[in-house]
């Protein structure tokens, strides 16, 4: 396996910075009671709401448009393969689907330019 994720191109694979960020919600159905007890529970099978902050900096402006191009493709709708780095899963890296509803692009200068995104993790085959 390698981190990132394919382009359109199906052999070309976008490494994002090592900076990226996880972030881990769990979803949990609470009920409370008057005597200030309360009850928690997960809700539903999938109770891990999962995000990553990824960010491609000071790169070429050709990379930084591959890379937006896939993500105006996908649409946010589409989801597709995301391998990260994880040392809980067994071995070093796991493989998700995600979708990105959310990124921007940074035009630093004439040559190099910067994209950050967020990627949601989706439960589906």
């Amino acid at each position: 396996m390698a981190l990132g994720f394919l382009l359109l191109d199906g052999s070309t694979r976008a490494l994002p910075d090592r900076s990226l960020t996880k972030t881990t919600t769990p979803k949990v159905r609470t009920s409370i009671f008057g005597d200030g007890y309360s009850q928690r529970i997960a809700q539903g099978i999938n109770s891990l709401d999962q995000s990553f902050s990824v960010s491609f900096q000071n790169r070429t402006k050709a990379e930084i448009d591959d890379i937006s191009t896939f993500l105006d493709t996908v649409k946010g709708v589409t989801s597709f393969n995301f391998t990260y780095p994880d040392s809980n899963s067994g071995g070093n890296e796991a493989t998700i689907k995600v979708i990105c509803s959310t990124y921007s692009t940074t035009y630093a200068n004439t040559d190099f330019y910067n994209l950050t995104a967020t990627f949601n993790r989706v439960y589906e085959v």
